[in-house]
Protein backbone atom coordinates (compact mmCIF):
# COMPACT_ATOMS: atom_id res chain seq x y z
CA UNK A 1 0.00 0.00 0.00
CA UNK A 2 1.86 3.39 -1.03
CA UNK A 3 1.83 6.27 1.58
CA UNK A 4 -0.87 8.34 -0.57
CA UNK A 5 -3.72 5.23 -0.69
CA UNK A 6 -3.04 5.00 3.23
CA UNK A 7 -5.94 6.85 5.75
CA UNK A 8 -5.35 8.49 8.74
CA UNK A 9 -7.74 7.50 11.53
CA UNK A 10 -8.17 11.03 12.77
CA UNK A 11 -8.49 12.38 9.10
CA UNK A 12 -11.77 10.19 9.30
CA UNK A 13 -12.93 11.29 12.46
CA UNK A 14 -12.42 15.08 12.17
CA UNK A 15 -14.48 14.22 8.57
CA UNK A 16 -17.44 13.05 10.35
CA UNK A 17 -16.93 15.43 13.11
CA UNK A 18 -17.14 18.72 10.29
CA UNK A 19 -19.92 16.37 9.09
CA UNK A 20 -22.11 16.54 12.15
CA UNK A 21 -21.63 19.84 12.67
CA UNK A 22 -22.72 21.39 9.22
CA UNK A 23 -25.75 18.69 9.75
CA UNK A 24 -26.09 21.15 13.08
CA UNK A 25 -25.47 24.07 11.08
CA UNK A 26 -28.17 23.46 8.51
CA UNK A 27 -30.61 21.94 10.46
CA UNK A 28 -30.63 25.41 12.85
CA UNK A 29 -30.49 27.64 9.66
CA UNK A 30 -33.54 25.88 8.18
CA UNK A 31 -35.17 26.18 11.85
CA UNK A 32 -34.50 29.94 12.26
CA UNK A 33 -35.77 30.43 7.94
CA UNK A 34 -38.81 28.41 9.48
CA UNK A 35 -39.46 30.63 12.39
CA UNK A 36 -38.71 33.73 10.39
CA UNK A 37 -41.22 32.52 7.59
CA UNK A 38 -43.64 31.79 10.59
CA UNK A 39 -43.52 35.65 11.36
CA UNK A 40 -43.71 36.77 7.97
CA UNK A 41 -46.96 34.60 8.06
CA UNK A 42 -48.40 36.14 10.65
CA UNK A 43 -47.78 32.60 12.80
CA UNK A 44 -47.23 33.10 16.66
CA UNK A 45 -45.94 30.88 19.20
CA UNK A 46 -46.35 27.16 19.32
CA UNK A 47 -47.80 27.64 15.53
CA UNK A 48 -44.91 29.45 13.99
CA UNK A 49 -42.50 26.18 16.50
CA UNK A 50 -44.30 24.01 14.66
CA UNK A 51 -44.44 25.81 11.06
CA UNK A 52 -40.41 25.77 11.73
CA UNK A 53 -40.41 22.11 12.46
CA UNK A 54 -42.49 21.76 8.79
CA UNK A 55 -39.98 23.65 6.87
CA UNK A 56 -36.56 21.62 8.95
CA UNK A 57 -38.27 18.28 7.43
CA UNK A 58 -38.53 19.83 4.16
CA UNK A 59 -35.08 20.42 4.15
CA UNK A 60 -34.17 16.97 4.53
CA UNK A 61 -35.74 16.38 0.62
CA UNK A 62 -32.35 17.12 -0.85
CA UNK A 63 -29.09 18.55 -0.63
CA UNK A 64 -28.99 22.40 -0.26
CA UNK A 65 -31.73 24.75 0.60
CA UNK A 66 -34.21 24.87 -2.66
CA UNK A 67 -36.36 22.71 -1.03
CA UNK A 68 -37.36 25.04 1.80
CA UNK A 69 -37.46 27.68 -0.34
CA UNK A 70 -40.19 26.08 -2.37
CA UNK A 71 -41.89 24.99 0.74
CA UNK A 72 -41.84 28.50 1.78
CA UNK A 73 -42.63 30.20 -1.00
CA UNK A 74 -45.76 27.48 -1.84
CA UNK A 75 -47.25 28.40 1.71
CA UNK A 76 -46.48 32.10 1.19
CA UNK A 77 -48.54 31.75 -2.27
CA UNK A 78 -50.99 30.13 -0.49
CA UNK A 79 -51.25 32.70 2.17
CA UNK A 80 -50.73 35.63 -0.25
CA UNK A 81 -47.73 36.65 1.52
CA UNK A 82 -45.50 39.00 -0.57
CA UNK A 83 -42.14 38.01 0.38
CA UNK A 84 -39.80 38.48 -2.94
CA UNK A 85 -37.25 35.46 -3.48
CA UNK A 86 -34.49 37.39 -3.36
CA UNK A 87 -35.20 38.38 0.24
CA UNK A 88 -35.26 34.64 1.03
CA UNK A 89 -31.93 34.09 -0.40
CA UNK A 90 -30.75 37.18 1.66
CA UNK A 91 -32.29 35.84 4.47
CA UNK A 92 -31.34 32.37 4.38
CA UNK A 93 -28.02 32.67 3.69
CA UNK A 94 -27.97 35.69 6.64
CA UNK A 95 -29.11 33.08 8.95
CA UNK A 96 -26.19 30.34 7.85
CA UNK A 97 -24.14 32.91 9.74
CA UNK A 98 -26.62 33.18 12.64
CA UNK A 99 -26.64 29.43 13.10
CA UNK A 100 -23.22 28.43 12.52
CA UNK A 101 -22.15 30.82 15.34
CA UNK A 102 -25.03 29.27 17.91
CA UNK A 103 -23.79 26.21 17.16
CA UNK A 104 -20.32 26.73 17.85
CA UNK A 105 -20.92 28.59 20.99
CA UNK A 106 -22.55 25.72 22.07
CA UNK A 107 -19.34 23.41 21.25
Amino acid sequence: MSDNQRTNPNDDSRYAHDEAVKFKINSRRAKLFGLWAAEQLGYEGDEAAAYAKEVVAADMDEPGYEDILRKVQADFDAKGADVSDHRQRTKIEELWNVAEKQIMDES
